[in-house]
């Protein structure tokens, strides 16, 4: 349990709390330090996959915690931005929902035996949100509040045209792009998951219920 990986998970859930506080706090040190943090804890995500994997101590539960983490990792800094109207509450309640969506199908999956792995469409978000949050953290950090599309401000003259202007702009549109992606990739999660909701379907119409078992036998 206290290997490597863990830890790096148990910190990565750390990192979460401080980032969602830091974003709260809603200064530029705050977000400067807070993409400090984000940085950390983006690469300790890449190194409790590769250590595991190299040591071969991939458990259930590091797994687990794994994803736990990533999710929550996410879910958490979103909502920060949706406090203090960085970003809209929709396009959070699409990323979470889809979190919520893609756990129920591959807690079913495990449970007749099978695993869904990530698809590409799934990592490739995961990377274009985890570039947007790091975007807006740091763009904030440098002072960006004049050009962004939550909420729509796209007014471009000299005092627009900066480096920390065009991040969150951009950051903004990255954010929006992960959306479509979480939408494409949740659809596929599901259409991967059919065949095991249509054998369990199959299943329960082949097998006649206790009701029908006895009155077929009372007919006779």
């Amino acid at each position: 349990m206290y290997n490597v990986p863990n830890l790096l998970s148990f910190g990565r859930l750390l990192a979460t709390f401080l980032i969602f506080v830091l974003v709260l706090i809603n200064a530029p040190w705050a977000f400067l330090t807070a993409t400090g943090f984000f940085l950390l804890a983006s690469i300790s995500d890449l190194l409790d996959g590769y250590i595991a994997r190299r040591n071969h101590i991939v458990s259930t539960f590091g797994v687990f915690l794994d994803l736990t983490a990533d999710k929550i990792f996410v879910s958490a800094i979103l909502i920060a931005f949706v406090q203090l109207g960085l970003v809209p509450a929709w396009l959070v309640v699409i990323i979470i929902a889809r979190e919520f969506l893609v756990t129920g199908l591959r807690s079913m999956a495990a449970a007749k035996g099978t695993v869904i792995s990530a698809g590409a469409w799934g990592k490739q978000k995961t990377f274009i949100t985890l570039v947007a949050i790091g975007g807006i953290l740091l763009a904030k950090g440098l002072g960006a509040h004049q050009l962004s599309l939550f909420p729509p401000v796209l007014v471009f003259n000299s005092s627009t045209l900066n480096v920390s202007e065009i991040m969150l702009l951009v950051s903004d549109a990255l954010l929006l792009l992960a959306t479509l992606w979480t939408v494409i990739s949740g659809t596929d999660y599901t259409i991967r998951a059919l065949p095991l909701l249509q054998s369990e379907q199959d299943k329960q119409e082949a097998t006649p219920s206790k009701t029908e078992t006895t009155s077929v036998s009372r007919q006779r």
